[in-house]
Parts: C-alpha cells; sequence; structure tokens
C-alpha cells in the first residue's frame, strides 16, 4: 500500500515542480515514484517467495500422505 502513496506523493510534487518551475521538486517527485515502484516490486517479490514456499510445502504433505512408508 506504501508503495501507491509514494507513487501518489511523487506525481504531486512532479506536477508542483513543473508548475512552479522548481526543478529540484519535480526531480523530488520523480524520486519519489521510483521508490514507490521499487516498494512495488519488493513487495511482489516477497509474495512470489512465500507462495513458491506454500506450494513446495503442499506438495511434500501430499507426497507423504500417497507414501506413507518412505520417509
Amino acid at each position: 500500500m506504501g508503495e501507491l502513496i509514494d507513487k501518489a506523493k511523487g506525481k504531486a510534487k512532479e506536477f508542483q515542480g513543473k508548475v512552479t518551475g522548481d526543478r529540484s521538486r519535480q526531480a523530488e517527485g520523480v524520486v519519489d515514484q521510483v521508490k514507490g515502484k521499487a516498494k512495488g516490486a519488493f513487495e511482489d517479490a516477497k509474495a512470489d517467495v512465500k507462495r513458491a514456499i506454500r506450494e513446495r510445502q503442499e506438495r511434500e504433505k501430499s507426497q507423504r500422505a500417497e507414501n506413507p512408508s518412505r520417509r
């Protein structure tokens, strides 16, 4: 959720910088947007790892149930 806030805040700062001619504010907005995108990518990667772990655990559990003598 934080990534969405950073992106929106960044867009607003960038726009404000463009309107006022404040290049520093505009750059700050771009940085906030990039930060938001990075947070989003990290959250996606975290979710992918959790999903992979869960799938592996489920696969192992089902294999143990199919072959109870093999441990």
